[in-house]
C-alpha cells in the first residue's frame, strides 16, 4: 500500500515554509508522494486568482519529484470542502494510506470543517507546529491532544502526529504585506516565485 500526503491550502504566495514542511513530512514518514492541493473556492478566506496562486505552486514544487500539484479544485464551481477533495482523490489513487499536512492552527479547526468528524478519520494527520511568542513542541503536543480529545467525546478516533520542522518565522501574509509596501522578500521564497509575483505586480496596491 503506497502512502501519499495531501498538503491543501490556498498558497497566496508559497513559500519557503510551505516547502519545508512538505520535505519533513517526506523524509519522516517515508511517502511517497506529497500532493499539492491549491484551493479554489476556500469557505473561510479570500485569495488571489486561482491561475496565478497555481503557477507560483508548479514554479515552486517542479524540481522536486515527490511532489505533485493537483488541480482538481479548478473544475470545482462550488466551496471547497477538503472531504470532497480525499474522496476524489481517493478514486484516482486507489490502495493508498492518506496523510494529510496541516499546521496546528488549521487542525485545532477541524472538528467544526464540513464533515470534519467524518473526514478526521479518513487519513492520519500529520501536524506543522506553531513555534512562535515562545511555543514549545511540548505545548504544541497538548493543543492536539485537546483536539483528539473533542473527536473521543464524540466517539471518534484520529490519528496524529507532530512534524519535526525547524522553525521559520515566515507566512503568506507577512509576504503580502511586504509586497504591498515594497519590501523585498527575497530570503522568504523561491527565486522564480518572487520574479512571478514582480512581473504580474501580484500583492501590490496596484495588483491584477
Amino acid at each position: 500500500m503506497q502512502q501519499l500526503a495531501i498538503f491543501g491550502g490556498t498558497f497566496d504566495p508559497v513559500h519557503w515554509g510551505h516547502l519545508l514542511v512538505a520535505k519533513t513530512a517526506l523524509a519522516q514518514l517515508h511517502l511517497e508522494q506529497v500532493i499539492w492541493i491549491p484551493s479554489k473556492n476556500p469557505p473561510h478566506k479570500q485569495a488571489s486568482l486561482f491561475e496565478h496562486r497555481v503557477a507560483m505552486l508548479k514554479l515552486a514544487t517542479r524540481n522536486d519529484p515527490a511532489f505533485t500539484v493537483s488541480l482538481m479544485e479548478s473544475e470545482r464551481s462550488g466551496t471547497s470542502y477538503a472531504i470532497n477533495t480525499l474522496i476524489n482523490l481517493s478514486a484516482c489513487y486507489p490502495n493508498t494510506h492518506w496523510y494529510w499536512i496541516v499546521g496546528l492552527d488549521t487542525f485545532q479547526t477541524l472538528p467544526r470543517w464540513y464533515r470534519g468528524y467524518e473526514l478526521a478519520q479518513m487519513c492520519d494527520w500529520l501536524i506543522a507546529p506553531r513555534l512562535v511568542g515562545g511555543e514549545t513542541i511540548a505545548q504544541s503536543e497538548i493543543i492536539c491532544k485537546q483536539v483528539e480529545k473533542k473527536f473521543r467525546e464524540k466517539s471518534h478516533i484520529i490519528h496524529w502526529q507532530l512534524l519535526h520542522t525547524p522553525l521559520v518565522r515566515v507566512s503568506s501574509s507577512i509576504i503580502r504585506e511586504l509586497c504591498r509596501l515594497g519590501h523585498s522578500t527575497d530570503d522568504l521564497l523561491p527565486e522564480q516565485v518572487g520574479l512571478y509575483i514582480a512581473t504580474h505586480n501580484l500583492y501590490s496596491n496596484n495588483s491584477e
